[in-house]
């Protein structure tokens, strides 16, 4: 048990952003998961409005701090060259 009362709030504090950080790496994976399928699919379209929000969220994260932008950018980029290689 936490001694002090900062500790005490730091605590509160972990378990607030964790739970926060968590729903956001989920929302991350069921929608590139979303984006494989349309690859798989071979739709085109679809693939590319996923990839339009994919975009958005992930770039929204970093501005929270969930993600770091090296690794945005990296995981974009993949998810980018996927894209161009279905046309």
């Amino acid at each position: 048990m936490a001694n002090h009362k900062s500790s005490v709030k730091r605590i509160r504090q972990t378990i607030t952003k964790t739970t926060r950080n968590r729903y956001y790496k989920t929302r991350v994976k069921n929608i590139t998961r979303e984006f494989h399928e349309a690859i798989e699919a071979g739709d085109k379209t679809k693939a590319s409005e996923v990839f339009k929000t994919i975009n958005q969220n992930f770039h929204k994260y970093v501005s929270k701090g969930v993600y770091k932008k090296q690794t945005v950018s990296r995981k974009v980029s993949r998810l980018n060259q996927q894209l161009n290689k279905l046309a």
